[in-house]
Order: structure tokens, then sequence, then C-alpha cells
């Protein structure tokens, strides 16, 4: 089992001299093998809250659970992807796929199936020799989450990966994480701002607030998506032309605008 649990979760970092809360009484829990994305404003805690389940930070109080085990550090159970590809501009594509596998000790040939099998899931065929320097941006983001999943971990952390891809590729890689996440299904946490991108990935959609990193929503879209079975249609636009799609899209959109309104507010008072 891979869930994760936020338990009274608490964050406070110093500013200036004075405590500042960036997450405050977290809870939240997500199960095994679920795709949560988390939206709200900068500075809201979204990537505190993945940087916590990767073992990269601590709470300041309360608990992170993996498959109810305390997080107390980075594990091989966690696969991190971040907006930049964060590749070994000196190794080829298959080199970098199979860098955490060969620092694990894993044999030669059991290396190179492993890798070929991400090759061909991540539709690289053809790159494996190619050094990142000669390929694309969502080529490269491609890689770094043939990487993550090489290593075969329960939980994927995302934070922003599609964010510094220009429109079309970063809808092509949404269609391509999904189709992913379908063959070889993992609990995620995707940290990203698009709207959009948040109701056509995920399974639920955590809205936090701007000021005291609390949760102000947690939306079901599972529950339409099955129902309506949007995995007919295989392209995004497709879905994106749903009622219920636009209607999703439209309750995270008042949530967020309703915290922007808020934290102006309280600045001019």
């Amino acid at each position: 089992m891979s869930d994760i649990q936020f338990i009274d979760v608490e964050r406070v970092f110093m500013r200036n001299g004075e405590p500042n809360a960036v997450l405050h009484g977290i809870d939240l829990h997500i199960r095994n093998q679920e795709f949560v994305a988390i939206v709200g404003p900068s500075g809201c805690g979204k990537t505190t809250m993945l940087r916590l389940a990767a073992g990269l930070d601590d709470p300041t109080s309360g608990q992170v659970l993996v498959g109810g085990t305390e997080v107390s550090g980075p594990g091989p159970d966690r696969a991190v992807v971040f907006q930049q590809f964060a590749l070994f501009p000196w190794k080829t594509v298959a080199e970098n796929i199979g860098f955490g596998l060969r620092c694990k000790g894993m044999p030669q040939a059991e290396r190179a199936e492993r890798v070929r099998h991400y090759v061909q899931l991540m539709n690289l065929q053809g790159r494996e020799d190619a050094y990142p320097h000669q390929l694309s941006g969502g080529m490269q983001q491609r890689v770094a989450i043939a990487r993550s999943y090489a290593l075969e971990p329960e939980v994927l952390l995302m934070d922003e990966p599609f964010g510094a891809l220009d429109a079309q590729t970063r809808t092509v890689m949404q269609e391509e994480l999904l189709r992913l996440c379908s063959l070889a299904p993992r609990t995620v946490v995707f940290i990203t701002h698009a709207v959009e991108e948040a109701v056509y990935l995920a399974d639920r959609i955590v809205v936090m607030s701007r000021n005291g990193g609390a949760i102000v929503a947690d939306i079901d879209v599972a529950t339409t998506r099955k129902a309506e079975n949007w995995a007919q249609y295989s392209r995004i636009e497709e879905v994106m032309d749903l009622p219920s799609f636009v209607e999703f899209r439209m309750q995270v959109w008042r949530l967020l605008r309703e915290q922007n309104f808020q934290t102006i507010a309280s600045e001019m008072a």
C-alpha cells in the first residue's frame, strides 16, 4: 500500500525573525494509486507539502505517513519529478533513465531490460543514444518521468512538471501522463497552477488557501470521470468540451478567485 497521510501537519518558517506558518493543521489522506492534484495561489504551501511527502523537509508538528510509516527522509518508495528536467547532460537518454538503477546495483542485463521497457512506455524509441541537448523540452521531460518510473516507486511526486513547456507540448505530455498512469498506476501527488490540467489529470483536486496554508476544498473528479467515461475521449480538447469538465473548472476557478480577493482585501485593510 502506498497511501499518503498528512495528520494535523504544521510547517513554520522564520521570516524576518518572526514565525510564519506556511502550513497549518493539514489533514489529508491520499489513497493508494490515487492521482491528487494540489492547486492554490503562489506561496500557499503546495510545494512544501510535496517536499514533506518526499522527505526533503520535516513538519514542525504533526505527521506525514507513506504506507503507514512516518516519513523520516527520502526513500526508494518515492520519486520526485521537478519542473526543471535535471538530466545529466553528459549522459544519453538510456544512461539517464538507468542511472538510479545503476546506483541501486541492478545487474547490467536487468537494467538494460528495465530501461528498454520504459523507453517504449514513454515513446522514446530511437532516442536512446541521444543527449539531452539534442531533445526538445517535451522529450527531456519524458526522459525525466521515465527515469522516475524505472525505479518503480510506489509514489510519484510531481512539482509542476510541465510548467516549463510550451502549450502544445504541455497538452501532449498531459495526455501521455494520463496514458502512463492507466498502464502503470502509482500514487501521484501533482502540483500545478493550471486549473484545466488539474481537472483533466486528477482523481481529486485539493484547493489551498493563500494565507494560513489550509485546505479550503477537496473535490472528487474521479466519480464523474468514471460515470461519464471520460476515457473514451483520446484528446484533451474533447474532454474540455464536456459540461462536467466546464463545471469542475469553474468550481476551482471560483475558489481560487475567492482566495485572491480575500488576500487583496486583507492587504488593503
